[in-house]
């Protein structure tokens, strides 16, 4: 519940400053455009939800 009063807060600041929300659709549009990176982040988030690997007895 907390997220989102948060996150309500935060786009009610960007809507009152527009220079903010356009510097930071402009940082999101320049992130988004390199896919490597994209990637890497989804890996990251994804990670612990995959199930671990685990070596053959010997």
């Amino acid at each position: 519940m907390m997220r989102w009063l948060i996150l309500g807060a935060l786009l009610g600041l960007l809507l009152l400053y527009p220079a903010l929300l356009a510097a930071v659709v402009t940082i999101a549009a320049a992130v988004l455009g390199k896919p490597l990176l994209v990637a890497f982040v989804a890996g990251l988030a994804t990670r612990p939800y995959l199930p671990r690997a685990r070596r053959w007895a010997r």
